[in-house]
């Protein structure tokens, strides 16, 4: 999937978090180096961010939501193996306060399919900047990498920009739908396929196309700041990411799926919706 990176809003965040991290003075003058003799106001220490722990991350997804992004879980018949491929292999890490995450893969007759989960603690060492705008520094770099493409509406929005058909009528846009030679459009013909495209990515006869309401985009009902993001790639192996800020912790979601037979494409819909799920269960955990 081709994107054009949205940088400016994602730019302005990490230019706001940098800006508040420094805590200089637009001119710099004698912050650094106060006059003898005279008095410096001294700001108030940053706060600490909310959360001292992390949850132990292979406990930390039931076994029931397991069952819904890893399908092959379910059907391995020896019970041992069941139980191991439910409790996940741990990352390494160096520091289980700070850093931790766990990994979980299940084969089955149609895919292979593969969930990480990681969980990271920011604590500021800078008094002047508190653990949550170290977080979100960390999380806005992330949402800057992701590459996400510009939202449908900024694009298309062009403020005093003049009409494309090149007419002043403001009813000259309602023959848009038709074509040149003078076809109307799929929606005034009764052609359902966009419609079912929009469903369902696959349904469209495109490899790898994806609906716009399904493009990578960035999610306001998930945690302090969040982002998803869904990549193709020429194996027809699809990769569902979620990360979301929640005071000082920052939370990754790794899920991608492999088809067994790559004429077979999986569904954007599904496994973001399963992504997305999965996400909204690690927020309120933290609300708890």
């Amino acid at each position: 999937m081709q994107r054009k990176a949205y940088v400016p809003g994602v730019a302005a965040l990490l230019a706001v978090v940098l800006a508040g991290c420094t805590g200089g003075s637009p001119d710099g003058g004698g912050q650094d180096d106060p006059k003898p003799g005279g008095t410096t106001s001294t700001a108030a220490a940053a706060q600490p961010g909310k959360y001292r722990t992390l949850p132990e991350p292979c406990g930390a997804v039931s076994h029931s939501t397991l069952d819904s992004l890893l399908p092959g879980i379910e059907q391995l018949t020896d019970e041992e193996q069941r139980e191991k491929a439910y409790e996940g292999t741990a990352t390494v890490t160096y520091d289980t306060d700070r850093k931790v995450g766990c990994r979980w893969k299940a084969e089955s007759a149609t895919a292979t399919d593969h969930l990480l989960v990681d969980f990271e603690r920011v604590v500021s060492y800078d008094n002047t900047v508190s653990d949550d705008d170290r977080a979100e520094e960390i999380y806005a770099k992330k949402e800057l990498a992701a590459d996400l493409p510009v939202p449908a509406a900024s694009a298309s929005s062009s403020s005093g920009a003049p009409d494309p058909s090149g007419s002043s009528d403001p009813d000259a846009g309602s023959t848009a739908g038709a074509d040149a030679s003078g076809t109307p459009d799929d929606a005034e013909s009764g052609d359902d396929s966009s419609s079912a495209a929009d469903a369902d990515p696959s349904a469209s006869g495109v490899p790898g196309s994806t609906p716009s309401a399904l493009q990578p985009r960035t999610l306001d009902d998930l945690g302090n700041t969040a982002f998803l993001d869904d990549a193709l790639n020429d194996s027809k192996q699809r990769t569902v990411t979620v990360v979301f800020r929640t005071s000082n912790v920052v939370v990754t979601i790794q899920y991608d799926e492999q088809p067994a037979t790559t004429t077979d494409v999986p569904s954007s819909k599904d496994m973001q919706d399963r992504a997305r799920k999965l996400a909204g269960q690690l927020a309120e955990s933290f609300s708890d």
